[in-house]
């Protein structure tokens, strides 16, 4: 990278990245940021359906279930962690590097996880590793949504936060071998779950490092040259992959150039420059997370407490699950394009709610087996998962450049925080009193916040199909007529 020098630039970067054609470049970059997702979702699922079997006496570990409690806990507060301070140095230091070491730290933290002799040491790397994942959210996506073109941005995103649970189904396939104690004795077959996770990290690691520095990054902090010779390589590498001359370009953005972001001025643009926009990321980030992890954390323990289903067996059951949260922002990805965004997250929020206010009273009534409850997860999913997913995208769409990565990690970190927290204690203890009307009611809550989501879509939403980036916020550091906008 060129020696940072701070002045005031005239770019044309944004438009030129925003009218390529989608090439065999857009697909490396899709591979080496998308595939995370896929770990994490493994991730998280195989830990899930291994929680029983690491408290048993021949695990090697044999965790309690407070123990067992306890390292979710964490994992979870890693993530918050992971997500906020290497969100701010996202902004701070650039896409690249960040992404780059979250992996690394995911992938150093899995690989000991697999060789835990005791239980302080595995919980603690549950922390590291959930800090390595929540690092990636804001790393990631901020790097994508600035390096694919403006109407492919939904797409892109819901297709890249999606993939989340092609994960989850590989995941809950493997916990049927891996629980297996034909194929894996108690002490192994946890340790291998994990081992299989750093591989595939190593494979994605390998891939990112060779992907650039985002170009809009780059201009603002100072790296003008480098931006505009890393644009005109990829333009060069495009027009030679399509065989077609690319159209030059009119539209420019007059910067002043900055080092970093002080937390003085996220404040003010969060809170007093954008507060509308606040509330509404607030609402999509908390009605997701609550609903997601409510259910998800514990799937196994309703098809065990209400359909006798072993804990061994219930990585089948959350496979349609999975596969309905994977499918839905592939097919509808790309209708948040065309039809637009408001539209399509409030559709998304309030389907959702209503499919699950039916499952709700289905439940309560008793008319459902384990099978029709996992089959009416995985509609309910198709459409919550395209939601889920577009959250990410509008907070990393409706803010400044200069503070996109601390944004994505804030609204996470909140969502994560109190949804992902709450949720699954909540539902929990609903499940654990034996009756399907309370559970019922949890699931209706649960219904409740997804709808407080899609109405604050319908009120506050920002509508970005198509648009650059740099159209829907506009930098911090942009002038207009020489002043600051």
């Amino acid at each position: 990278m060129t020696h940072r020098q701070l002045g005031t630039v005239t770019t044309d970067v944004p438009a030129r990245m925003d009218r390529l054609p989608w090439a065999r470049w857009h697909w490396l970059v899709l591979a080496g940021l998308g595939t995370v997702w896929i770990l994490d979702g493994l991730e998280v699922t195989i830990v899930g359906a291994l929680a029983e079997r690491l408290t048993e006496p021949d695990s090697g570990l044999a965790l309690t279930d407070s123990q067992v409690g306890l390292a979710a806990a964490l994992y979870v507060a890693g993530a918050v962690t992971g997500s906020l301070v290497f969100g701010y140095l996202t902004d701070r230091l650039g896409r690249k590097k960040l992404f780059l070491i979250t992996l690394g730290l995911y992938l150093a933290a899995t690989t000991a996880t697999a060789f835990s002799f005791d239980v302080w040491f595995f919980v603690l790397m549950r922390f590291l590793t959930g800090a390595g994942i929540g690092g990636e959210y804001a790393a990631i996506n901020s790097a994508i949504d600035e390096l694919v073109p403006a109407r492919l941005r939904a797409t892109v995103s819901l297709a890249v936060n999606g993939s989340y649970w092609g994960g989850a189904a590989v995941g809950a396939a493997l916990t049927l071998l891996l629980l297996d104690p034909a194929l894996f004795s108690a002490d192994v077959g946890w340790r291998v779950a994990f081992g299989l996770g750093a591989v595939l990290g190593l494979v994605i690691l390998l891939v990112r490092r060779h992907l650039p520095e985002s170009p809009r990054w780059l201009y603002t902090h100072g790296h003008n040259d480098a931006a505009e010779e890393l644009v005109g390589s990829i333009e060069k590498k495009i027009e030679q992959d399509t065989g077609t001359t690319l159209d030059p370009v009119d539209d420019t953005l007059e910067v002043k150039q900055r080092a970093s972001t002080g937390f003085g001025e996220i404040a003010r643009t969060v809170l007093r420059t954008y507060p509308r926009r606040t509330l509404l990321g607030l609402a999509l980030f908390v009605g997701q997370a609550f609903l997601y992890n409510a259910v998800y954390f514990t799937f196994a323990l309703v098809l065990a407490t209400f359909f006798g289903v072993p804990s061994a067996q219930s990585g089948l059951y959350l496979i349609p699950l999975a596969v309905g949260s994977l499918i839905g922002p592939l097919v509808l990805g790309r209708l948040f394009d065309s039809i637009g965004r408001r539209t399509m997250i409030s559709a998304s929020y309030l389907g959702s709610s209503g499919l699950l206010i039916v499952t709700a009273w289905l439940f309560s009534a008793g008319l459902l087996s384990a099978w029709t409850l996992a089959l009416a997860w995985a509609v309910i999913f198709f459409f919550a998962s395209s939601g889920a997913s577009a959250a990410y995208l509008t907070v990393s769409e409706i803010f400044p450049m200069e503070i996109r990565a601390m944004c994505i990690a804030l609204f996470y970190a909140v969502g994560t925080g109190l949804g992902g927290i709450i949720g699954p204690i909540l539902f929990g203890s609903l499940v654990e009193s034996g009756d399907p009307g309370n559970v019922a009611m949890g699931y209706i809550l649960g219904a409740g916040v997804m709808i407080l989501g899609g109405v604050a879509e319908l009120v506050l939403g920002v509508e970005a199909a198509r648009r650059s980036l740099e159209d829907v916020a506009t930098p911090l550091s942009a002038q207009t007529s020489g002043v600051p906008a």
